[in-house]
């Protein structure tokens, strides 16, 4: 499963696109409210979350993500259960995903040390130790990936599809949807 990581003020597009591509892909994804069942993100637009961040397991996940919005990165890092789930899954090899100022939180974490990232641009000297490539949409680096902001939310989407099935079936996808980018 794939659990997505709702705080209030999360970017709707970058949580939201790659949840819609997933979905479409028959991936089973759950949309976590890290601070309640009904999640309204920066621009005004409330999701119903699937379920609590307390209840999401670390052996269920094959991939947690964390999507950006200042508001929702906010909320994930002064969440200890939240905090305490990505450091829990990144321990149990579960694969990360962040994008645009999410990245952020796996670099306070030390979990970009040595790995190759991309986030928001205005954002990029705080990925500690991590080494960044300004203008590249989606980085894949182990069981960490990365995207940079709202723009890059389908090929980031894809992206987590491709590590997740392959790339034939984000092929399907793209095809499906017929993004060209």
């Amino acid at each position: 499963m794939v659990c997505i990581l709702l705080g209030t003020g999360f970017e709707e597009a970058e949580a939201l696109v790659p949840a819609d591509l997933l979905r479409r892909a028959k991936i089973d994804v759950c949309l976590a409210g890290v601070d309640g069942m009904s999640v309204t993100g920066a621009h005004g637009i409330t999701v119903a979350a699937d379920c609590s961040l307390e209840q999401v397991k670390v052996d269920d996940l094959e991939l947690l993500f964390l999507p950006g919005g200042l508001g929702g990165v906010d909320a994930i890092q002064s969440s200890s259960a939240a905090m305490a789930l990505v450091e829990q899954a990144h321990k149990s090899g579960v694969k990360l995903a962040a994008i645009c100022a999410a990245p952020t939180i796996l670099s306070k974490l030390g979990l970009l040390e040595g790995k190759q990232a991309v986030c928001y641009p205005s954002m990029l000297d705080q990925l500690t130790g991590a080494s960044t490539d300004h203008g590249m949409p989606v980085v894949v680096d182990g069981t960490i990936i990365t995207g940079e902001a709202a723009g890059s939310a389908f090929s980031f989407g894809l992206k987590l599809i491709e590590v997740l099935r392959g790339a034939e079936k984000a092929k399907k996808i793209r095809d499906s949807v017929y993004y060209y980018g």
